[in-house]
């Protein structure tokens, strides 16, 4: 399938500068916990989002509080992008109290409901699934809400791909499937774990529209999951977006860069960082001047820093809590 880029796209300065924003907080954010972990401050795994962050900002940017977000391990960008406030998110990688599952969740097991984020999972594949059943009750409500579901290339050789697309298509439900094709599941090439490589084209074994964008253009990703999105709300039922994109860092904290990819490979992504491509694109149409641009960065990276700071002096949670949470209270 061919590569969709944006077309001329009317943005207010509002709506511009909020997907910098966005792809801003959630780079400061994730490099603040990558120094969290070289110190020794986050218990277990961490997998960041940082290369990746045009496809949570672009498709974020049009949903309500009340559509219901589904992500993976790799999902602190899709919680900050949908709504979760940096020091709940950083505080609970912590393990903290404070956190936004008072610490019993951590990295990769993130919720919260009262911004349509409806969780991470370590596990791949399941919020294929979980989307398809929220947009199954918003349909049966008779609303226009919308359930989203991010996801890598390794899940859609998953048997709740096919599940979860077969599903929506036949009850035209209102759910968006994005997938995140960094090319990599882990460190097996997508190339070699399947002969199909275009996941969007997929699509057409049920019936329903395939997308492909370019997933560090955050204007495209902007564009297509708005048309998309739209369509849901419509009752046109579902769709699936791939967005091509990369994660310029190791699988998770403390594993090897490079040797199953090579460092040219990944020097290249760099030099296509989403976040620099749409601050040149900003500065060449005149929406921002570069003074604007740097006082965003200078605010938003003390919002991250403040975060953090907030996290470390968060208490962790009171032991006498351990049994709370662990059945349903009447």
């Amino acid at each position: 399938m061919e590569i969709q880029r944006a077309a001329a796209l009317e943005l207010t300065r509002e709506q511009s500068l909020g997907l910098l924003r966005s792809m801003l907080l959630i780079r400061y954010s994730e490099e603040q916990l990558v120094k969290c972990y070289a110190r020794g401050e986050i218990p277990g795994g961490m997998h960041t989002y940082i290369g990746e962050e045009a496809v949570a900002a672009g498709v974020c940017a049009h949903l309500r509080n009340d559509d219901a977000v589904f992500s993976t391990h790799r999902g602190h960008g899709h919680a900050i992008a949908k709504g979760m406030k940096p020091e709940r998110l950083i505080a609970e990688v912590l393990g903290k109290a404070t956190g936004c599952c008072q610490g019993r969740g951590g990295s990769m097991h993130l919720f919260e409901p009262e911004v349509g984020f409806y969780g991470t999972s370590g596990i791949v594949a399941p919020s294929i699934l979980l989307a398809s059943g929220a947009a199954y009750k918003f349909k049966l409500e008779g609303s226009d809400r919308v359930g989203v579901s991010f996801f890598g290339d390794g899940a859609s050789n998953n048997g709740a791909f096919h599940e979860g697309l077969n599903m929506a298509a036949a009850w035209q439900l209102p759910v968006l499937f994005v997938c995140e094709n960094n090319m990599y599941a882990t460190e097996v090439a997508f190339a070699y774990a399947s002969r199909s490589t275009s996941v969007a084209s997929r699509a057409c074994g049920y019936n329903l529209p395939g997308v492909e964008v370019d997933g560090n253009d955050v204007l495209a990703v902007y564009q297509a999951a708005g048309e998309a999105i739209q369509n849901a709300r419509r009752g046109n039922g579902p769709t699936l977006l791939e967005c091509h994109t990369y994660r310029t860092r190791a699988h998770a904290e403390g594993m090897r860069d490079a040797g199953y990819r090579t460092q040219e490979e990944i020097d290249s992504w760099k030099a296509r960082d989403p976040i620099r491509l749409y601050k040149e694109n900003l500065l060449r149409g005149g929406i921002v001047a570069s003074g604007e641009i740097e006082a965003l960065e200078a605010e938003l990276l003390k919002i991250a820093e403040e975060a953090t700071q907030f996290a470390r002096q968060s208490p962790m949670p009171d032991p006498s809590t351990v049994a709370l949470h662990v059945f349903a209270e009447s």
